[in-house]
């Protein structure tokens, strides 16, 4: 360990040789894994717990695993973390215990498990610091549990939320209808009932719709209809719908959508993903707030921000904004309420045209900004696609995939879906890179275009099959050659599937659950 100067003395070396010797038979029976490093960091014994954990052995005295070097460990957010930032290597640069720290240990299949980490410095008989001690307790089904019982407290909140949002509407249809049937009302009476029965059944229509069209998604029977719009016109309507909430909560509201930022898309269902997005961002904005509406293209997508001088979100509900049944307390509803299903019904919308809905928020009134990127029509990010993706389609998995294209709209749009499934997703851009890019990112697929500029796709893929590992590669060719000669070189060249582009995504993830290093993440 580079970093020691506040740590004890080291041991003498007789100590050392018998921390790096092992032995540790107290340990060889506990039903949690546990294992030691010496006090540069390099391992010296691990249990038969330890390794079901990890899922393979590592090497003992060896410099590369020092830290479980070997093994990819990310924090409890999922931020990678650094082999010399560990809770081991803390423990012997600090001189302290570090217990109860969570840390998730990523396998080579790509699977990830959650563990407390306790880490503790080692002392020899004259108390110098010899090496440091590691418990690894897996809490996969405790993490499993937690969140089986927060998606069944959202659901309960849910329900709650649901009749209380459809029991709101009832009482004043109830009062209008009382009055129209009293026979003793002004004009101005009965055209305030019956226009308060025209906005209270129209809100309730809006749940019951919203209701309707996640279930149809979650079961794969919402048909989009595609044609070529213009996503200002798209915008422009969606707005119209909003406009009676931003008038009465007094907002300003700005748009800047330039014509011409052509999409392949449903206009109905895109209105309906800006409508929500702006009655979310007019409800959480107090009176007299701003929102703001920007448009643009970026690399072959068509990129929608919507901005709001709201509220904010708290950081710890920004990874849960897009889940079903998610309500944040905290934020006070204004009045037409919500069942908050509203941005998980949009996020599905987006996807389903191929796109992606993100999120992003300084905290606590600081505002919040949505951002809708889709691909536009034509270009090579809506050609890698051949058609609308249905969310049934979009299983989670832990695999890392290399794609290499050397059309960069095609490469980082689909890479961008795949992320969307959780696949760790790295591009090239030609032969050099995808060569460079094996070596470093050890992906389990390899979505390969044939035509590159300094390379063919068949003989990128000859050079990695005679590498070491090259065999474990699943190799996928993304082409626009599909003759059945083109099909054989591939074959040849040693790739395992042939797919003709655009390439249909359903079938590309078909391919992919096949591939190896495939595992659901539930």
């Amino acid at each position: 360990m580079e970093n020691l100067s506040n740590s004890p003395p080291l041991a003498s070396p007789l100590t050392r040789d018998r921390i790096k010797a092992g032995g540790w038979p107290m340990l060889d029976k506990v039903p949690v894994g546990a294992y030691t490093c010496d006090h540069e960091g390099l391992i010296t014994y691990f249990n038969a717990s330890s390794v079901q954990i990890w899922g393979r052995e590592p090497k003992l005295n060896d410099p590369l695993d020092r830290f479980c070097g070997s093994f990819r460990l990310f924090h409890s957010d999922g931020a990678p973390m650094r082999h010399e930032d560990c809770w081991m290597a803390k423990a012997l640069s600090d001189n302290v215990g570090f217990n109860g720290c969570e840390v998730i240990i990523e396998r080579a299949s790509g699977e990830r498990i959650p563990a407390l980490a306790h880490a503790n410095p080692l002392y020899g008989a004259d108390t110098c610091l010899v090496g440091a001690v590691n418990v690894l307790v897996d809490i996969t089904e405790r993490k499993k549990m937690d969140e089986l019982q927060r998606v069944d407290r959202s659901k309960n909140e849910f329900l709650a939320t649901l009749a209380h949002e459809l029991r709101n509407p009832l009482a004043p249809i109830h009062n209008a209808v009382e009055m129209l049937q009293s026979g003793v009302i002004s004009p101005n009476q009965s055209a305030w009932a019956l226009g308060t029965i025209q906005r209270q059944t129209r809100q309730m229509s809006r749940l019951i719709d919203d209701l309707l069209d996640l279930a149809r998604i979650t079961n794969n029977k919402l048909e989009l209809r595609v044609f070529r719009v213009d996503l200002a016109e798209v915008v422009e309507a969606a707005v119209e719908i909003s406009q009676p909430l931003i008038e009465e909560r007094d907002h300003r509201l700005r748009v800047e959508m330039p014509s011409g930022l052509n999409v392949n898309d449903d206009s109905m269902r895109l209105a309906q993903v800006f409508s929500n997005l702006v009655n979310n961002a007019a409800k959480f904005t107090p009176p007299g707030g701003t929102i703001g509406i920007r448009g643009g293209r970026e690399a072959g997508w068509v990129q929608v921000a919507v901005r709001d001088s709201g509220s904010g979100i708290a950081p710890d509900l920004l990874p849960r904004i897009f889940d079903m049944f998610t309500q944040e307390k905290a934020r006070p509803l204004a009045p037409g309420g919500g069942l908050g299903i509203g941005l998980s019904l949009s996020q599905r919308l987006v996807m389903m045209h191929g796109g992606a809905l993100s999120v992003s928020s300084a905290g606590k009134d600081q505002g919040s900004e949505f951002s809708v990127a889709l691909p536009c029509a034509g270009g090579a990010a809506a050609a890698v696609l051949a058609a609308a993706v249905p969310m049934s389609a979009l299983p989670k998995s832990n695999q890392r995939v290399g794609i290499v294209d050397d059309q960069k709209d095609a490469a980082v749009s689909l890479g961008m879906l795949l992320e969307l499934t959780g696949r760790e997703v790295r591009t090239a851009f030609n032969a050099a890179e995808a060569l460079a890019m094996v070596e470093e990112f050890h992906p389990d697929v390899l979505v390969l275009d044939i035509g590159l500029p300094d390379m063919s796709g068949d003989d990128v893929a000859r050079e990695i099959r005679s590498r070491p590992g090259g065999r474990e590669i699943t190799l996928i060719a993304a082409t626009g050659w599909g003759q059945e000669s083109d099909r054989r070189e591939s074959q040849l060249a040693g790739i395992d599937h042939h797919l003709v582009k655009p390439i249909e995504f359903s079938k590309l993830l078909d391919v992919l659950k096949e591939s190896h290093g495939f595992s659901l993440n539930y």
